[in-house]
């Protein structure tokens, strides 16, 4: 290819949207924009105290409007007629209700503000009990285990358990819903206009590794099995599809409507989106086993492996295995924590809340300097704890944490276990204590690594990419000598809006597959984190210890 051609990226994440701009012939990134959610960001429709999480599908329609148009207003002139191609990658398991147009019923005017019409993010554990019913069926009251390739244990984050949970919670969204539609297909048909729900078309990436779909059992799970579930479910099966597509191919091209709204041509092709951490590890060139780990709020690990070489091989405890899921013809195989930067958030919040309560009452500072002031502390506060918490030797305060504030992921999906913080004392201070959750956040990120190896699986290499990798030297480090693995960070500070325009070329077909673009397009890394052979030895004492402690939890606290 010697003529420029551009492609978008657009990656849907928890707090944001991001437009990224790409050169398809040498991945330039030329430009990109940022789009926060503003009914998310004032705390709408969600109840952390009950692990309820939802987002506006207002927030994904004016965020993919105002990321695209900005992106090309900050974009060399005729930007926009080099555009070929738009994909996109989203947060997941993130379902929504939708009528028979495909429309998500809180954009209808009787369910607009009502949190079981909207999107259910991953990160939403009010179906635990449904998760759990889902698997009791599975391993004991039906012919075939339809959690196998799910790491045998399905997950209250996951498509079935939060449709049968809205089910059973909102009877008018029950009498009113038609099909689901997970979030990184939902955005492709919006784009296309194709979003009649028996017609668009359904990600590989999404349907294999959260609604338990095989060809083995032609697709996803019998209408026996769900109904057998729960009646509630009779007929859904028939509201959903047949058949997924890889993130190699094409949805169709843009609508009037949405090239209009873009600024963009009607013949700019929209490729089939996938999961964000699958599109990142794409964007973060990843290789067959060499783990790619995107750490933020929460980690998802990515691992590839050549179909041929896999076999039947059934990976318990792990998220997921699909054929197809990150690049077409391997293996991709999912894992994360449930929390990790989210960790440090919390802490950070506690630590904060004495100073706004004090700040708010106080008359020592106008209202605008008490916001300038606080606002300088929580930009600092985790970056001035790194540094005194590095400065600590290991294991001499004699705290010991475990990092499962948000449930646990991987290995086993356990959402119902809490986390924990063991040998205080009086000489505990900020930083002691986090240190002990960010050795904690490794602990967990170590469990993966031996939940693959303990079944054959090699790790031959980790790779960082998110906003801890890019801002967390600290953490990095820890993480590097706790798996005893050095971790490279790509130079890319948005691989997986990168991943998503890679497969975007590969859609429009500027090249004949994903990783040609992935090694036309990729940025290369940045640095790479060594471990400390003797920090290794230590922190692997420290491992046993927290082992033990999980065990405990597990075993002792969750009855």
């Amino acid at each position: 290819m010697t003529e420029e051609s551009y492609v978008i990226g657009v990656d849907f994440g928890t707090d944001s949207v991001r437009a990224l701009i790409v050169n398809a012939l040498n991945g330039t990134e030329i430009a990109t924009s940022v789009f926060s959610y503003p009914r998310w960001s004032q705390g709408k429709y969600c109840n952390p105290a009950q692990n309820q999480f939802r987002h506006h599908p207002l927030d994904y329609i004016e965020g993919l409007e105002s990321s695209v148009r900005t992106a090309l207003k900050n974009a060399p002139p005729n930007t926009a007629e080099k555009i070929k191609g738009i994909s996109v990658d989203t947060t997941g398991s993130t379902p929504v209700v939708v009528n028979h147009d495909g429309q998500p019923l809180a954009l209808t005017t009787a369910f607009e503000e009502n949190p079981n019409a909207m999107f259910i993010l991953w990160k939403d554990h009010t179906s635990v009990k449904e998760a759990e019913e889902i698997n009791t069926l599975s391993h004991q009251g039906f012919n075939i285990d339809y959690t196998k390739y799910v790491g045998g244990v399905y997950s209250s984050e996951w498509f079935w358990a939060k449709i049968l949970h809205i089910l059973r919670a909102d009877a008018r969204v029950r009498q009113s819903a038609f099909s689901w539609v997970e979030l990184c297909d939902w955005i492709p048909a919006l784009l296309s206009g194709i979003t009649d729900p028996l017609k668009l078309k359904r990600s590989r990436c999404a349907a294999g590794h959260k609604a338990m779909w095989h060809s083995s059992w032609d697709g996803l799970p019998s209408e026996e099995f769900l109904f057998k579930l729960d009646p509630l479910m009779k007929g859904i099966r028939n509201h959903l599809f047949e058949e997924t597509y890889t993130n190699d191919e094409k949805v169709g091209c843009l609508s009037q409507e949405w090239a209009k709204r873009l600024g963009l041509s009607k013949d700019v092709i929209v490729g089939v989106g996938a999961f964000d951490a699958h599109m990142g590890a794409i964007g973060g060139e990843i290789e067959p086993y060499i783990l790619s780990k995107i750490m933020g709020t929460s980690t998802c690990d990515i691992l590839i492996a050549p179909m041929d070489m896999m076999g039947d091989k059934l990976i318990k405890g792990i998220c997921g295995q699909v054929d197809g899921s990150v690049l077409p013809g391997m293996l991709g195989m999912e894992a994360g924590q449930s929390s990790f930067g989210d960790v440090y958030a919390w802490f950070k919040d506690v630590l904060l809340w004495p100073m706004q309560l004090v700040a708010k009452s106080s008359d020592l500072l106008s209202p605008d300097k008490k916001e300038i002031f606080l606002q300088q502390i929580s930009n600092r506060i985790i970056d001035e704890l790194s540094e005194e918490a590095r400065k600590i030797p290991i294991d001499q305060s004699g705290i010991l944490a475990t990092d499962w504030l948000n449930g646990r992921r991987t290995p086993y999906a356990n959402q119902l276990l809490k986390g924990a913080i063991i040998g205080l004392n009086l000489g505990s201070d900020a930083p002691k204590i986090f240190r002990a959750l960010v050795e904690a956040t490794a602990f967990g990120a170590k469990k993966i690594v031996d939940c693959f190896q303990s079944q054959d699986v090699p790790i031959k290499g980790v790779i960082g990419l998110g906003g801890v990798a890019k801002k967390s030297p600290f953490i990095m480090q820890v993480v590097a000598d706790v798996l005893n693995m050095p971790i490279k960070v790509p130079r890319s500070e948005q691989t997986c809006a990168l991943g998503a325009a890679m497969c975007a070329a590969a859609a429009v077909g500027i090249y004949p597959t994903i990783g040609e673009a992935m090694k036309a397009m990729g940025s290369g890394f940045e640095k790479e984190f060594y471990p400390n052979t003797s920090d290794a030895v230590k922190y692997q004492n420290l491992y046993e210890k927290y082992s033990q402690l999980g065990s405990f939890i597990e075993k002792e606290l969750t009855n």
